[in-house]
């Protein structure tokens, strides 16, 4: 206590008491908590709050929730299954309806009213069909159903078919779909009660050659550089299979051959044995050979009509040689 004492007199310092140590230790404390807690509110009324749109109901709330309660937002639940800031919402809705936004100029003002139609729905329109793939199932499918629907919209107006077609086979030859494919589409033709009008531009090869033949009579028509070219059917890659089911398949193809020496016959003018002969190897035949052999009736070619027009009659010409014509009474 004597040390004590003078410690306290050298350093000019009251010697307190022990009850008047921790009594004053005690106010010390509790005037710190309370300027603690001065600071935290002062602190937190000073945060910078950006400006509001009064308008806008997700900010809105979250000023709200911000001074009612800012631990939402310091102690965030960790398991939340919603978006950060969501959860304060009973039921999230959305800002604008679709049909709002729809309806918004920057939104909508370039915009079609409506989805813009399919090319094959543009032709459709004017009836036209227009076969640009090998024959194969969902081509067929295609067609025979635009053919049956121009049909039923009008029996009368006539179809125009464009083909454009390596049949059922590729360019390097490869079988890519049976010859059922080409005779689903000629068994439609031949039913229906409207005029076709078929037209080959790029090539029109085997079973769209048939195709091609089966236009109406006068009114079948070939591009000048298109090509036609008609073959015999191929036997489709027969893998592992048996022998005895090679043969099968290898009958079906004969049979298959034969209806289309017949086909092709019956709408070229030909006989079967002309035909067979020619299709022993694959037979090319440009706008000109087509229209002798019988698969087209004309070839169209820009400006044509203008040169017929131009063309003198035969009477001109009669008069030009000096033939004079007398009418017999």
């Amino acid at each position: 206590m004597i040390g004590g004492t003078m410690m306290a007199a050298y350093l000019r310092v009251p010697m307190l008491t022990f009850s008047q140590s921790s009594t004053a230790t005690t106010r010390r404390c509790r005037n710190q908590r309370t300027r603690c807690s001065v600071n935290a509110a002062t602190n937190t009324a000073k945060i910078p709050m950006p400006p509001l749109n009064p308008k806008d109901p997700f900010l809105s709330k979250l000023a709200s929730v911000a001074a009612s309660s800012p631990e939402t937002f310091l102690n965030p639940p960790r398991n939340s299954d919603t978006p950060p800031f969501l959860d304060i919402f009973d039921s999230p809705t959305l800002m604008a309806t679709p049909a709002q936004v729809e309806r918004s100029v920057s939104y909508n003002e370039h915009r079609p009213t409506r989805p813009p139609p399919d090319l094959p729905s543009l032709l459709l329109n004017g009836r036209i069909i227009y076969i640009g793939m090998p024959l194969v199932p969902a081509v067929t499918e295609l067609v025979v159903a635009e053919l049956m629907y121009l049909q039923y919209m009008d029996p009368k107006e006539p179809i125009y078919i464009y083909i454009n077609s390596t049949g059922t086979t590729r360019d390097d030859g490869e079988t890519v779909g049976m010859e059922t494919e080409g005779f689903a589409i000629y068994d439609s033709m031949m039913q229906l009660k409207n005029e076709i009008h078929t037209v080959a531009v790029g090539a029109a090869i085997g079973q769209a050659c048939l195709l091609l033949s089966a236009g109406t009579p006068g009114k079948r028509f070939m591009m000048p550089h298109a090509k036609a070219m008609i073959q015999q059917p191929r036997i489709p890659s027969s893998g592992l299979m048996p022998a005895s089911d090679v043969l099968i398949r290898a009958k079906e193809v004969l049979i298959n051959r034969d209806n289309l020496v017949k086909l092709l016959a019956k709408h070229t003018g030909n006989s079967e044995e002309t035909v067979a002969n020619v299709m022993r190897r694959p037979y090319y035949m440009d706008a000109t050979k087509a229209k002798e052999f019988g698969v087209i009736d004309r070839v169209l070619w820009r400006g044509q009509e203008k040169i017929m027009a131009d063309v003198a009659p035969p009477e001109d010409w009669d008069k030009g040689a000096g033939i004079n014509i007398v009418d017999e009474f």
